[in-house]
């Protein structure tokens, strides 16, 4: 393997994109690796206002063993062709070649990232699994402002989404932690990608 992957889990909203952005490194988003919307087999809602209405945050809503393909191969090969979603159309719209350019290490995350540090880790390729705390309300708040500005969802749909997963934090962190995450803030974030650039090992 010629490369290495830095899986980024964390609360939906709690800044992984940006976080990524930030550290510079090509970056794999698993949200790309969500099922259509018409997929018979995504799960839906059974409870509350929102019943009937597919659970997005679900894991079944999403593709980890393609995901772990693509990981592979650009540990492997340095490049993969990755699909390429549209949350507004809950679909794919397309693929794009992410090429790693000869470098050695790279970003996957998304709200699922936590499902694959262990098949990652089995395959030899992870180099780092972080999960980005932050506190509840500034959680909600990024994510609705986010989702506002893309249009992701009507405005109440987002508002009932966001305070469920408000609810739910917590515990998506834990989860994260259990399955092999380390919990940091932003900025311990990069001091860890910082050391592996430098190959040292992360502090």
């Amino acid at each position: 393997m010629r490369a290495r992957v830095i899986v980024l889990a964390g609360p939906s909203g709690s800044g992984k994109s940006r976080l990524a952005e930030r550290i510079g490194l090509p970056v794999l988003r698993l949200d790309d690796f969500y099922k259509s919307g018409g997929d018979p087999t995504l799960p839906r809602i059974t409870e509350g206002a929102n019943a009937g209405i597919v659970d997005w945050d679900h894991p079944d809503s999403w593709l980890p063993e393609d995901a772990l393909e693509a990981m592979v191969a650009l540990c492997r090969d340095g490049r993969a062709e990755v699909p390429v979603y549209d949350i507004a159309h809950d679909g794919r719209t397309g693929t794009r070649m992410l090429d790693l350019g000869g470098g050695d290490l790279f970003l996957a995350e998304g709200i699922f990232a936590q499902d694959v540090v262990g098949p990652a880790r089995e395959a030899g390729i992870l180099g780092a699994a972080l999960c980005i705390r932050r506190s509840a309300a500034l959680t909600f708040w990024l994510r609705l402002t986010r989702d506002l500005r893309e249009h992701r969802k009507p405005p109440l749909v987002l508002v009932r989404r966001g305070l469920a997963l408000a609810r739910a934090q917590r515990g998506v962190v834990a989860d994260a932690v259990a399955k092999g995450c380390r919990p940091v803030s932003p900025d311990e974030a990069v001091a860890v990608v910082d050391a592996l650039r430098a190959g040292a090992p992360a502090p």
